[in-house]
């Protein structure tokens, strides 16, 4: 295809009958493929399969204790250090906790509507006082943290996300304006879904700036913190940057092994300051007596230090290029020049962000799905399901096999195609 705007009205209306040809003939093939989460494939499971078939060199801890029975809230000592040196974070500023790091981040923002923090009042009780607390919420985003907000009656505000962070100008903005703003979410490396990585001055800017409430927190999902595809990019210390701008207490870090070992047994993490982790530990007196031991060693006997950590990435990294690489050259190839859909080139994490001329995504997602093709829902990327352009639409590549990723990405292009020819038919 030629630019889309070189197009008479006439060839538009003819393109539109070959393409909506092509379709059809796609629709008769009956396919079933799915790439609506990032999920890890089988080829990547498999990599970490030796965790459990070499079973446990020992059950007993470091310092004496036998892992199969009760006690230790926050986590072993060796679990803490390996992903402290990880992470670079201090083993006594680190909670180990179960299998999700999702559920760690549900449970923080709980406790802050039921308890508040730092002595400042539940952020449930601003909404029995008739003004609900607010969140920033850099768009497009991850749905699963508007999805938080939303179960708990937290109203969003979506902030735009440049090409090194949210717009921190809006940031600071909103967050001196009013003190029923209590948070941001932040997906610093790699981004989901569009690979943006946070440049020192935002990291800086976020640790220091004003804030009408005392008790404004960062939400620090640092997902693909390890999850380098094509380069390597470093990440300021958040952690560290909140500490020496006087708000030791601003951030509460969050990561796991979710997509490096096994999404569903693996180990996740927060961090913050030691107030925070005070806080944190006495409430979960009343919740746990200790997450799984037993997996929290198998992950050390199994990595033993952060460099087998950074081994393991570069072995999932391999698995993911080509998948990567084929996604990037299918737009490229069926999408390049037509000025029908921009995208991003991510230089790791799990997915590539694209966007259609302004309209086109809830049709181009419609259209994939009634041909056999499941995409995440148009949409999802923003609060409440709403993107102002309906525009962006998530592509996640890890979890189709190779033959039937080619498949779905030719689908998916002439989907672009023919729902953008139909709007431009539309006008």
């Amino acid at each position: 295809m030629k630019e889309i705007t070189a197009y008479s009205r006439e060839e538009l209306t003819a393109l539109e009958a070959k393409l909506a040809s092509e379709y059809d003939a796609w629709k008769e093939k009956g396919l079933a493929l799915n790439m609506a989460r990032g999920k890890p494939a089988a080829a990547q499971l498999d990599l970490s399969n030796e965790m459990l078939s070499n079973g446990l060199a020992s059950y007993k801890t470091e310092d004496g204790l036998d892992a199969r029975n009760y006690g230790v809230l926050d986590g072993i000592p060796e679990c803490k250090r390996l992903f402290g040196e990880l992470l670079g974070i201090p083993t006594d500023q680190i909670i180990i906790g179960g299998n999700s790091s999702l559920n760690m981040m549900y449970d923080m923002m709980a406790r802050l509507c039921l308890f508040g923090t730092q002595g400042e009042k539940p952020w449930k009780a601003w909404e029995f006082e008739g003004k609900p607390v607010k969140f920033l919420c850099p768009s497009p985003g991850y749905d699963r943290h508007f999805t938080i907000c939303e179960a708990l009656g937290i109203e969003m505000i979506p902030v735009k996300l440049l090409e090194d962070g949210p717009d921190m100008d809006e940031v600071e903005r909103l967050a001196a304006s009013d003190e029923r703003i209590k948070g941001i979410w932040c997906v610093p490396l790699h981004s989901n879904p569009q690979g943006v990585c946070y440049s020192d001055q935002v990291v800086d800017r976020l640790a220091s700036m004003k804030t009408a409430a005392a008790d404004f927190r960062i939400f620090w999902d640092n997902a693909y913190g390890v999850h380098h595809i094509y380069e390597e990019v470093a990440l300021k210390d958040i952690l560290q940057a909140c500490k020496e701008a006087g708000n030791e207490n601003r951030v509460y870090y969050f990561f796991s092994t979710s997509k490096i070992t096994f999404p569903g047994a693996g180990i996740a993490l927060m961090a913050s300051g030691a107030g925070n982790i005070a806080e944190v530990k006495k409430a979960m007196n009343a919740q746990t007596i200790g997450h799984d031991k037993l997996n929290q060693l198998r992950h050390v006997q199994y990595f033993k230090n952060a460099e087998g950590v950074r081994k393991h990435m570069k072995d999932l990294a391999a698995e993911l290029r080509p998948k990567f690489d084929m996604v990037l050259s299918k737009l490229e190839e069926h999408l390049g020049g037509t000025g029908l859909m921009t995208w991003s080139s991510p230089k790791g994490g799990y997915f590539v962000s694209v966007d259609t001329i302004p309209g086109c995504a809830k049709e181009t997602v419609r259209l994939a799905k009634e041909a056999g093709v499941t995409l995440t829902g148009a949409g999802a990327t923003y609060p409440y399901g709403k993107d102002p352009q309906d525009s962006n639409i998530r592509i996640a590549p890890s979890f189709p096999v190779p033959e039937e990723l080619a498949q779905a990405m030719d689908l998916f292009c002439l989907c672009v195609k023919l729902a953008g020819v139909r709007k431009l038919l539309e006008k």
